[in-house]
């Protein structure tokens, strides 16, 4: 475990990364003896840090969910961060790359809350009963710190939450099967990646329901009216100045940013 100075150390050197842009080693080798605990309490620090210059939080994310994303940041379990209202793009955005440092991209639903969910024992009919509607959308995933991470680095670092692009058509979620929600990624024309839902634990609520239960034994849980992004179902893409995103989420519409 941490000392209280560690920890703000640690969030601080993160802050410095994301204003520099350059990153920082990664906290587990500079810090080797920090566990998920701490690695949660840096990540709750550097939150505070953003919210003292003017940041909101306007919901959760939930990262590692899928297989493939697992496979591509060599990790076996979730975990999760915050999001902040500066961060949030809509369809068509025009977005600075140099606001990252290292950008990538994923295709993901976003779920927002239409009444308060906590406590422990949480399933997904809870999740769905709870959500007021889906809609497509993006996340830009960045690192703040050195690779490769452990997951400690990971959770962190705002379980690498960069921004989160909306878009596409609204829709409630028991409108239709959220398992088999597909969509396609291209960059620049070409498709780079495809995916369904389904390999988010399942079920897209699978991961928000798993949220919930993490966040029950802190006194936690979501609220009205927060977006919630269940996990990407597709391996990140590469973005960088220039390129030009376009996501197929079919009957569902699509979104498209672009980057400079």
């Amino acid at each position: 475990m941490l000392s209280n100075e560690q920890r703000q150390a640690a969030a601080e050197s993160l802050l410095t990364a994301e204003q520099t842009r350059i990153v920082v080693p990664q906290l587990s080798k500079t810090y080797p003896e920090m566990e998920i605990e701490d690695a949660y309490d840096i990540q709750r620090r550097w939150a505070e840090g953003r919210i003292a210059k003017g940041a909101k939080i306007v919901g959760r994310k939930i990262g590692l969910t899928s297989r493939a994303m697992q496979m591509a940041s060599k990790m076996t379990e979730p975990d999760y961060g915050v999001m902040l209202d500066d961060a949030l793009f809509k369809d068509g955005a025009r977005i600075a790359a140099g606001t990252f440092i290292k950008p990538r991209l994923e295709t993901e639903l976003a779920f927002v809350m239409g009444e308060d969910l906590q406590g422990e024992g949480c399933q997904m009919h809870d999740v769905m009963r709870a959500t007021e509607y889906v809609t497509p959308a993006l996340e830009i995933i960045d690192y703040r710190t050195e690779v490769p991470r452990a997951i400690t680095d990971t959770i962190a670092d705002n379980a690498a939450f960069g921004a989160i692009v909306l878009g596409g058509r609204i829709f409630r979620p028991f409108d239709l099967d959220v398992r088999w929600v597909a969509a396609t990624l291209s960059k620049n024309g070409v498709i780079e990646e495809s995916g369904v839902s389904a390999a988010i634990m399942g079920h897209p609520a699978a991961g928000i329901a798993w949220l919930v239960n993490k966040l029950a034994p802190l006194g936690g849980g979501l609220k009205k009216g927060d977006i919630v992004l269940g996990g990407s179902f597709t391996r990140p893409v590469d973005i960088a100045s220039g390129d030009v995103i376009y996501a197929d989420y079919g009957p569902l519409g699509s979104i498209g940013v672009s980057f400079e």
